[in-house]
């Protein structure tokens, strides 16, 4: 079900970008330094780790939780209040690095060998999640550097879409029967 969900979305974007290549840049622009997607992303990153977080079973961290959850809740939104700049990045990069858990964990129990792809695609999300956290601007150049015209749009776009149907497919089929 997860490649299913996560290759409707990296399709669904690779439709929108063939479908309106100027709207897609357009947006693509202006997302680095969106408050509204940086406020969402980082709300989402937090509460997801804390979901993390109160799953662990590790007795040593037991008593802890409760201090966990107020340091990480408070550094969520103290992020969203007073590291402005590339919030929309840096919220992106902890979604990337938690889908990036989920997407390892889930796979790790595929009895086929195409498992690797969504593993290798999870081990490229990790790294970038990694890297836009240290230096959010380079995904600020990455996206202009990817809509600077309407052809580099249209090639990722269709690369986009290629590569979300493959995992649709995937889920659909090998992954179902794995």
């Amino acid at each position: 079900m997860l490649a299913v969900v996560l290759g409707l979305l990296v399709a669904g974007a690779g439709s929108f970008g063939l479908a309106k290549p100027a709207r897609w840049g357009d947006l693509a622009r202006k997302f680095p330094r969106s408050l509204p997607w940086g406020y969402a992303l980082m709300l989402l990153g937090t509460v997801w780790f804390i979901l993390y977080v109160r799953q662990e079973q590790i007795a040593d961290f037991e008593g802890l939780k409760p201090y966990l959850y107020a340091l990480f809740i408070g550094t969520g939104i103290g992020a969203c209040l007073f590291v402005q700049d590339f919030l929309a990045v840096r919220g992106a990069a902890v979604v990337m690095l938690l889908l990036a858990k989920m997407m390892v964990d889930t796979a790790r129990w595929a009895d086929t060998e195409w498992r690797l792809v969504i593993i290798t695609w999870a081990y490229v999300l990790a790294v970038a999640g990694m890297w836009f956290t240290i230096s959010p601007w380079r995904m600020r150049d990455l996206l202009e550097w990817g809509v600077a015209n309407e052809m580099r749009i249209r090639i990722g776009s269709g690369l986009r879409l290629g590569f979300g149907l493959l995992v649709i497919i995937l889920g659909l089929t090998v992954f179902r029967s794995a």
